[in-house]
């Protein structure tokens, strides 16, 4: 590859950067999916790629993975389960403090076993409506909400999408995956909910839940038998050792043909603008690769991180949960991905990108998709500020981070 083709792909990665993490230019009214879109055609376009190359660059099982996973969010949701999820903790809870520790759990859960974006798209505003119908201080539910679908979607290859990649360029089995990252989840949600408590503690003291009798959406309970059978057979197909993508997406087309439901509806339930950003980023960082500048920067950072196995995870662990919030974990995690084979241990160190970048979504309100969804679809009911937000979020990465990584050490 000359200099001008390398110079070309270095500033289309910088460009698209700029435009993926940074808030819509006046001049470039750009979302992610369409930044990202726009770095593709540029690459291809300046000659950096050529168009079989960019074909080749996408990780369609990754793109198929969260398609599968989508599909049955999708079902879930028609099925009114959010609805009935939200409005079932919310009758259960009898104080403030019970309820936080139930909307902890409640959503790590569904994150471990939904992604973690699309829990909090179906959840927040139906956690919004439960926090207001119990006339209830909102700012610690939405922390909760946000901070635990980070933290418990990193006990499985399919919990957020970085991990789905992570699965998917390391082919770690999903049993030996999960063996070690959800004690490592459990903890991290402790740690959450003290600190929430203490944090809000004043807030929770003064409050009470109100009840009220405000119309729930009823659930559908054939479509939700089916959409939960069917989530339990794709986990019994990944526990068994069968292709991520394909598993789930059976599972998606094994509920489409017996929900008898116009797919249309669900199709429109499908993320295809985050669909459309992962494929065309596979695509922006392949050109970027084709530099070798992910090399070199490995190449000058090996001495910093360390010759031992121990020493190695540590400082992978904080330059990822840096990098995650410097770059976006998912660009991230796509360029440093192609370091780990260079690592004492490999297996060990796949695990830890997944630790680290997933926890460093909780730093602050822009580190992860899920956040500015929780942030931004309360808006109308609550404003959350950096700050607010910053001043629980940085103690619960730094705590969780340690605690977390010093389990997966002992775990291996």
């Amino acid at each position: 590859m000359n200099e001008t083709r390398e110079i070309l792909a270095i500033a289309i990665f910088a460009f698209t950067y700029v435009l993926i993490s940074g808030r819509r230019l006046k001049i470039l009214p750009l979302n992610r999916p369409a930044a990202a879109l726009l770095g593709t055609v540029l690459m291809v376009t300046a000659g950096v790629l050529t168009p079989e190359q960019a074909y080749r660059a996408v990780d369609y099982n990754t793109l198929v993975l969260l398609l599968g996973m989508m599909l049955i969010s999708a079902y879930l949701s028609l099925a009114g389960f959010f609805d009935w999820a939200a409005g079932y903790i919310l009758k259960a809870a009898k104080t403030p403090q019970r309820l936080l520790l139930y909307l902890i759990v409640a959503s790590g859960a569904l994150s471990a076993l939904l992604v973690n974006d699309t829990v909090c798209l179906m959840l927040t505003p139906l956690v919004v409506a439960v926090i207001v119908r119990g006339r209830l201080p909102l700012p610690p539910y939405l922390l909760a909400l946000a901070m635990s679908a980070n933290l418990g979607s990193v006990a499985t290859l399919v919990g957020n999408p970085q991990n789905m990649i992570i699965g998917s360029l390391s082919q770690l089995p999903f049993v030996r995956f999960s063996a070690s990252l959800l004690p490592v989840a459990v903890v991290g949600l402790a740690i959450e909910y003290a600190v929430l408590r203490i944090g809000f503690g004043k807030m929770l003291r003064a409050a009470r839940i109100e009840r009220s009798e405000a119309h729930a959406r009823p659930l559908d309970r054939p479509l939700t038998t089916i959409t939960l059978a069917a989530l339990a057979l794709v986990f019994a197909g990944f526990v068994a050792g069968f292709n991520l993508a394909w598993t789930a997406l059976a599972g998606g087309a094994f509920v489409m043909v017996l929900a008898r439901r116009d797919t249309h509806q669900v199709l429109k339930l499908v993320d295809w603008h985050l669909l459309v950003f992962f494929a065309a980023l596979f695509v922006v960082v392949e050109g970027l690769n084709t530099t070798g500048l992910p090399d070199q920067v490995y190449s000058h950072l090996r001495g910093v991180f360390g010759a031992t196995e121990t020493s190695q995870a540590w400082n992978l662990t904080w330059f990822s949960v840096a990098g995650s919030n410097i770059f976006s974990n998912v660009p991230f995690v796509l360029v440093a991905g192609k370091w780990i084979p260079n690592f004492a241990n490999p297996a060990l160190m796949w695990k830890v990108l997944a630790l680290a970048t997933t926890f460093a979504g909780n730093l602050t309100i822009l580190g992860s998709v899920a956040n500015i969804i929780v942030v931004e679809s309360a808006r109308g009911h609550c404003e959350v500020g950096f700050w607010d937000y910053a001043r629980f979020g940085i103690p619960i990465t730094i705590l969780t981070t340690v605690a977390g990584m010093a389990i997966l050490l002992l775990l291996g």
